[in-house]
């Protein structure tokens, strides 16, 4: 790993967490993906605008992203959207998502974060190993 990558890991990591930060002090409202786009079905009053704009800057973000890097997409961009909206849905139904939990519920020393980000890498480090060592998947 070069001094570029571990930069631009940095950089990313500041940048959530700043923005997190961000949404906290200004909207009193907790950076959490999946619960975001929940709250805009209904929507509330006086809650839609900074929900859309929070959106809209991942989008942005993941635009400029693949701008940037196009050969780090290893799937079609059909599938990764599949795939994104299922782990929306999964984090949804398990009570929230990893941005929520690991950014914000860590940040604020939430016990409950802690069980459920120690789940998530946990399920992640499995899933790895299993497709890469057991089944033969992507290197």
């Amino acid at each position: 790993m070069d001094i570029s990558t571990l930069l631009a890991a940095l950089a990313g990591g500041l940048l959530i967490g700043g923005a997190s930060l961000l949404l906290l002090i200004s909207c009193r409202r907790v950076a959490g993906i999946s619960g975001i786009v929940d709250g805009l079905l209904p929507p509330h009053r006086g809650d839609l605008g900074w929900r859309l704009a929070f959106l809209a800057g991942l989008a942005l973000g993941g635009l400029v992203l693949t701008a940037q890097l196009p050969t780090a997409l290893h799937a079609s961009r059909p599938i990764i959207i599949v795939a994104g909206l299922l782990v929306g849905l999964g984090a949804r139904l398990g009570g929230g998502c990893t941005s929520g939990h690991g950014v914000c519920g860590l940040g604020r020393r939430s016990p409950r974060s802690l069980v459920a980000v120690l789940t998530f890498m946990t399920t992640a480090f499995l899933t790895v190993f299993v497709t890469r060592h057991l089944i033969g998947g992507a290197p």
